[in-house]
């Protein structure tokens, strides 16, 4: 049986991530963290593996279990370091880990300490044949079984969690990801010369930068060139289409980016193309340096982060032209730029409430 603490707050915070090689959810997770522990808070992280760009935003004083192996099977695991370190609080730091929350809350039962889950990912996803869409409606469905609270970073997000999961309302709660801050120390990104646009995310299939790599040629300005950061699988797929196109001078694909901001508010437009996503932090960080944003409408936090007209263009996921009309607006010679759109209210804070509330509960 764990030994928990007589401890009625979050004292000890216990999280976990598959690699640190690159995502938002894990970039996310490590600031949270740092705030945490800035906090006077402990907070241990269990990780598939150490390697990866984000190693180096590894905040001082987290305390780390590596498991040494990337693959996902090795985080269940998770339920034996909750044993041995009886924490006040369990975090899953978005929807690709809530299996592991489920087998863990399975294997320890009562004993399982809270545990939170952030909803990272679109829950409706209209890309699923019918057969997966009905298995991952089922599993939603499963989420208040196994999860104490979730955390939504919009309310339309937070809506569409209690629809899809039938968790009732006041376990849902709205917490937005602490703002992206500048990183000094980061590697410098190559720019382009001239005016370019931006996409930052994996290389990976949900992210469909095949569209953005599409519309290049088709743009009214000839010059323009897109400046991709990110690593992922759809690397090779998409240098054969970039060659394909002739685009080699155009299109830039330099890899992972320690910190992005400086080429995003550089950048004439910040464009992303996914077919799905949770809440884009891309896009908030665009408009935070007053850059416009072209988007697909791949959540329903999209238009809630493009609230007004000139923040940016949303269109259809599968709309060509329109994301060719969008860029082509905002690429426009003279085209006023946005006022930067600052973030309000305090993530860190709203986090430690919320984990301080479900441990203070569960000692009462």
């Amino acid at each position: 049986m764990l030994q928990h603490s007589i401890s009625s707050s979050a004292q000890h915070i216990l999280t976990y991530a598959q690699t640190l090689r690159g995502g938002g959810v894990e970039r996310a997770l490590l600031r949270m963290a740092g705030g945490w522990l800035r906090a006077g808070r402990r907070v241990t992280l269990v990780l598939g593996s150490a390697e990866g760009p984000l190693a180096a935003e590894l905040p001082q004083g987290i305390e780390r279990i590596d498991l040494h192996d990337s693959g996902y099977r090795a985080l269940t695991a998770l339920p034996g370091h909750v044993r041995a370190l009886a924490p006040d609080l369990i975090f899953c730091p978005g929807n690709h880990y809530s299996g592991i929350a489920a087998w863990t809350r399975l294997r320890l039962g009562r004993d399982c300490p809270p545990l939170v889950a952030k909803v990272s990912n679109a829950l409706v996803r209209a890309e699923l044949g019918p057969v997966a869409a009905w298995g991952y409606r089922r599993w939603l469905r499963m989420h208040p079984a196994f999860v104490d609270a979730l955390v939504a970073m919009t309310p339309a997000m937070a809506a569409e969690a209690v629809a899809e999961t039938g968790m009732p309302a006041e376990r849902v709660h709205v917490i937005a990801n602490p703002p992206a801050e500048p990183r000094p120390d980061a590697a410098a990104v190559p720019l382009p010369a001239g005016r370019y646009i931006i996409g930052v995310g994996r290389l990976e299939p949900q992210k469909r930068w095949d569209r953005a790599i599409a519309a290049l040629p088709r743009l009214a300005d000839r010059g323009i060139k897109l400046l991709i950061l990110g690593e992922g699988s759809q690397r090779a797929a998409l240098e054969a289409q970039v060659r394909a196109l002739g685009l080699e001078g155009r299109v830039l694909m330099p890899g992972h980016a320690g910190d992005p901001l400086p080429a995003i508010a550089g950048a004439a437009v910040a464009l992303l193309t996914s077919d799905y996503e949770g809440v884009p932090g891309v896009l908030r960080e665009a408009l935070s340096v007053g850059t416009p944003v072209v988007s697909t409408e791949s959540s329903v936090a999209v238009r809630e982060i493009v609230a007004a007209p000139e923040h940016g263009s949303v269109v259809a996921r599968d709309d060509a032209a329109g994301l060719v009309a969008g860029l082509d607006y905002w690429l426009a010679p003279g085209r006023a730029r946005p006022e930067p759109v600052l973030s309000a209210g305090d993530p860190i804070a709203d986090y430690l409430a919320l984990f301080d509330g479900l441990v203070a509960q569960r000692s009462r």
